[in-house]
């Protein structure tokens, strides 16, 4: 009897230490695949954290480092961690021209198995045109710590006036550091400039911790892209600065924008054609032109946009809140479309839909083709409107909005002795709860 006791308190102990070795055992070696997979765009918003609420973060810079330093332990010596340091390959950090070391750095980083491309803090790296392509031979991680600023020799952009920095055909990226991207648009003319950060045909990509600021025109594009996290973003240029949007997202699947202030003299973030599957939640935008979806059908294009979340975020001083924006004579649509949980704090026209959109000198000619509209729900906005119409639907008579949702809206106007209105025009929108101003 006692010998079976004895037994029996030998296997509880072995199962437990089993069990807690397991458990450290996966502790130790995080799931990557986890950290990329995209989020639902349309998942309810009790399912949606909010910046002000505690959270453990997988997207911090010292989150990332660690992470890499436990899977360069683990791995065996063949795919050990590289740390290509860009001073290593003769950059300077001193303001003059690095693009020939960042070019050499690059080379090095994108053939090993792993490894880490390191930006020193502290110093300023001047680059002119550049583009980091794949694909490379494995996870590839770009550590910004320090500034790079954008050459502000004209002739330099002569090749493709449309780029700066550019990274292209690449899966598994990550571009973090807590560093700088000056775009030097200040010291440039802003018509047929580049866009300081584009990111193209890249899959399972991380840009986070970064203050882009001062771009020629547009700051982020990620175009062509499936599966991205944009994380902890600052974006900065002054509120005239024209065609300065925040980030542009094109003809892109699957991807999170979280935790991003941005301010510029555009759109904080423009949504159009090919993208579906979006998520902006906790956006703090102004100043600037708001959200838009849009433009689209421009030029008698079809253009298509669905599966577009726009939640728990702030705008303030904007010369839109969200909007969705068409041209007339396209064709395509802007579908499943959801604004939620939005502060509006002295915003002009802060919901919109304009299926007459000319952003042109001429009139635009009336046409009968437009892309259609539908399934677009508004719920709980809230705040101040700087424009006497606070709700403007001005959808198109032959092919007009459906499915448009209004819930629980309350937009007073900044000045304390007006009122707000509501235009709706070839709409007939459904409204629940408080909805103020109302469509009549």
């Amino acid at each position: 009897m006692k010998l079976q006791k004895l037994q029996f308190c030998i296997s509880i102990i072995l199962i437990t230490s089993s069990s807690f070795c397991f458990s450290s055992h996966r502790n130790d070696l995080l799931d990557t695949d986890n950290l990329y997979r995209a989020h639902d765009p349309m998942a309810r918003p009790s399912s949606v954290r909010t910046a002000s609420r505690d959270r453990i973060s997988y997207n911090d810079s010292d989150f990332w480092r660690q992470l890499i330093r436990k899977q360069s332990g683990a791995a065996s010596s063949s795919t050990s961690l590289k740390m290509v340091n860009v001073n290593d390959y003769g950059a300077k950090g001193d303001g003059g021209d690095d693009t020939e070391a960042f070019t050499k750095a690059w080379e090095a980083a994108c053939s090993a198995q792993r490894a880490v491309l390191v930006v020193p803090q502290n110093k300023t790296y001047g680059l002119t045109p550049i583009t980091f392509s794949g694909p490379c031979g494995s996870d590839l991680t770009v550590e910004i710590s320090g500034t790079i600023e954008a050459s502000s020799d004209q002739s330099a952009y002569e090749k493709d006036p449309t780029l700066w920095l550019k990274f292209e055909n690449l899966t598994k990226l990550s571009v973090a550091g807590g560093g700088y991207i000056n775009g030097n648009g200040e010291n440039m003319p802003c018509k047929h400039a580049p866009t300081a950060l584009t990111f193209q045909e890249c899959k399972y990509l991380r840009v986070a911790d970064l203050t882009i600021t001062n771009a020629q025109q547009m700051h982020l594009v990620f175009k062509k892209c499936v599966n991205v996290s944009a994380v902890n973003l600052q974006i900065t240029a002054p509120k005239e600065s024209p065609n300065t949007d925040g980030i542009h997202v094109t003809d892109t699947q699957n991807i999170t924008i979280d935790r991003c202030a941005i301010g510029t003299g555009d759109d904080c973030i423009s949504i159009v054609s090919g993208s579906s599957n979006v998520q902006a939640t906790d956006i703090a935008c102004g100043p600037g032109h708001g959200i838009s979806i849009g433009s689209l059908g421009a030029h008698m294009s079809a253009d298509y946009v669905s599966n577009v979340v726009i939640n728990n975020s702030r705008l303030s001083g904007t010369t839109n809140g969200v909007r969705i924006k068409t041209w007339q004579g396209g064709s395509g649509y802007a579908s499943n479309i959801r604004f939620e949980n939005l502060a509006m704090d002295n915003v002009t026209n802060p919901i919109i839909i304009d299926q007459n959109y000319c952003d042109q000198e001429k009139p635009c000619p009336p046409q009968a083709a437009a892309v259609q509209v539908r399934n677009v729900t508004y719920t709980n906005i809230r705040g101040t409107s700087a424009s006497e119409e606070a709700i403007k639907f001005d959808c198109s008579r032959n092919h007009p909005c459906e499915d448009i949702f209004l819930q629980d809206i309350n937009l007073r106007s900044e000045s304390s002795v007006k009122s707000t209105e509501a235009s709706c025009l070839y709409v007939r929108p459904t409204q629940t709860g408080i909805v103020s101003p109302r469509c009549d």
